[in-house]
């Protein structure tokens, strides 16, 4: 199947082909045409499975052939990150129909909100915005959602994570009854079917290969002490001919020691966290698609919030908290049908944590042996409930690490 099978536009189809986008995901596959014959849509999907497009080509397909021009898509996202990689997107598909788009979000100083307010009020057709400063915007009366056809929720389940419910069902109240309502979520918990049930008229739902990594990622993980952590990920690194990774630590507090260190290792990268201004958030993000910064370091945010293509590893420098983050972490990498590489550090704590990420992914991940010069003091036992006040001292036992990836540089 071919993108020229869904009878796009041709304007539409003039940009896909200027993108290089010949043939479909399979969530763009199953979802288009629903999309396309109006119908309210749950789609879960892991990823880098290619759902922004999925939602964005029809309803861009949909703007084109409205006779009445005025804000007819409302797009919700968790982040300003996920917000700006959506309207990049809106830009490359749209840029030959004229459609016009305004990303909304906060974190800028005066004059960015002044901007989003001017755009507004000269009149857009598609809106991507974050619910906190969707629902300021909508406070000063510059919004006007009554002609909204579609509304979609991307990644609900981290805007729920979040604590965004009640502002999603607030910023709804402003919504017409008819609108088509699109959500997309990476998995499907209790509370997103909840939610979905309230919003949407009668769904039909498409689910894709849920909560499992990409086939084309390589996962392994190394048994370590907490206090041999920076050494082994000096080791890694330094031996590795990466051109583009990310490092996940779970605490900000993390992300910012391992800002401070890493580069004074010999390992220059950047640590993008809240405390950053927005411009300067900006600015690392784009030296890092960009490949002018080859290492970067983040939280579970980031996970979310990024799509940048060529990321070759993903290092947990701890486990997830939740085995869905791991599914969003590693995902980094191995993007559109590409392959990538993943490890986590697992100390003598986390072991039960890891264990519910392989039984969340149907598979034991491999267990590398540790450099020469490093040991682990425990076993693996992925039903452990040890905490780390009753640390437990036992001999270490890894299986054969991979070796496909770490290679010394020439």
């Amino acid at each position: 199947m071919t993108f020229q099978d869904f009878h796009f536009n041709h304007k539409l189809q003039d940009g896909l082909n200027a993108m290089g986008y010949k043939n479909p995901t399979p969530i763009q596959e199953q979802a288009i045409p629903l999309i396309l014959a109006k119908r309210d849509l749950i789609a879960c999907a892991q990823t880098g499975t290619g759902k922004t497009a999925a939602y964005l080509l029809p309803i861009l397909n949909n703007i084109i052939h409205s006779d009445h021009r005025h804000l007819n898509t409302l797009i919700i996202a968790p982040t300003r990150e996920l917000v700006q990689q959506i309207d990049q997107q809106v830009e490359g598909f749209a840029y030959f129909t004229g459609v016009s788009s305004i990303p909304i979000y906060g974190g800028g100083d005066g004059a960015v909100w002044d901007q989003q307010k001017k755009a507004l009020e000269a009149g857009v057709d598609l809106m991507i915005a974050t619910p906190g400063r969707l629902i300021a915007q909508l406070a000063s009366g510059v919004i006007d959602l009554k002609h909204v056809q579609h509304l979609v929720l991307d990644e609900a389940d981290r805007m729920l994570d979040m604590g965004f419910h009640d502002d999603i069902i607030r910023i709804i109240k402003y919504l017409p009854p008819s609108r088509q309502t699109l959500l997309f979520s990476a998995t499907m918990p209790q509370r997103i079917r909840t939610l979905a049930n309230r919003i949407l008229r009668e769904p039909v739902e498409v689910t894709i290969a849920i909560s499992r990594p990409a086939d084309g990622i390589v996962q392994e993980a190394y048994l370590v002490n907490d206090d041999q952590k920076e050494k082994l990920i000096t080791h890694l690194l330094k031996g590795s001919n990466f051109s583009s990774a990310l490092i996940f630590a779970s605490t900000k507090e993390k992300v910012k020691h391992l800002g401070r260190l890493l580069p004074k290792l010999g390992l220059p990268s950047k640590a993008i966290h809240s405390d950053l201004e927005q411009s300067e958030r900006e600015e690392i993000l784009r030296e890092f698609k960009n490949k002018q910064l080859n290492l970067l370091i983040g939280t579970d945010v980031l996970s979310r919030g990024i799509d940048v293509e060529g990321i070759e590893l993903v290092l947990n420098y701890d486990v997830p908290p939740d085995p869905e983050d791991y599914i969003h972490r590693i995902g980094r990498t191995a993007r559109a049908a590409s392959t990538g590489h993943a490890i986590t550090f697992i100390n003598q704590f986390d072991q039960r944590r890891f264990g519910q990420i392989e039984s969340l992914i149907g598979c034991e991940i491999s267990k590398a042996n540790l450099p020469e010069g490093f040991q682990s003091s425990f076993v693996y036992n992925p039903y452990s409930k040890q905490r780390p006040d009753k640390p437990r001292n036992t001999h270490a036992r890894n299986s054969n690490s991979n070796k496909r990836f770490f290679k010394k540089r020439s």
